[in-house]
């Protein structure tokens, strides 16, 4: 395949033209940054019920991941961004907040320290605007304190 000028353009429509499992797998990896451990993928499959791993595999065959030494990489930060905009700016801090709490969902007493900073940093992301319950502040307010 030609790459046009627009490598940005190139990629999401690459990203675009896959299942919607996997483009939701990308999204939720892209939520974390340009790499991910395969360790926090398997959690987020435990919190979110969802096989992210198996669409993540897809995304490696494709060329747009790569796997190696515990880690899920995008292989250009272009992917990664192509990946994160699949969320409309306005939702994607409740991605963010989402995702935080489905990590803190699986038990917070047996997370290692990562898994908690990683979750309190998604919540923290999310920001005000996501915390619907007034029961949540304290909650956040009391990981944070734990991370």
């Amino acid at each position: 395949r030609k790459i046009p000028d627009n490598v940005a353009f190139f990629f999401s429509k690459m990203i675009n033209e896959l299942s919607e499992d996997v483009r939701t797998a990308l999204r939720v990896m892209s939520c974390f940054g340009s790499s991910s451990k395969i360790s926090l993928i398997e959690t987020l499959e435990q919190a979110l019920n969802s096989p992210l791993a198996r669409y993540l595999d897809v995304a490696v065959s494709e060329g747009l991941l790569t796997k190696s030494d515990g880690r899920y990489h995008f292989v250009h930060d272009r992917v990664q961004e192509a990946a994160y905009d699949i969320m409309k700016p306005e939702d994607r801090c409740l991605y963010h907040f989402q995702y935080g709490l489905a990590l803190c969902s699986t038990n917070i007493f047996d997370m290692n320290d990562d898994i908690i900073f990683t979750a309190v940093n998604q919540i923290n992301r999310g920001g005000p605007v996501a915390v619907s319950k007034p029961s949540q502040s304290s909650t956040l307010a009391n990981l944070n304190l734990m991370a």
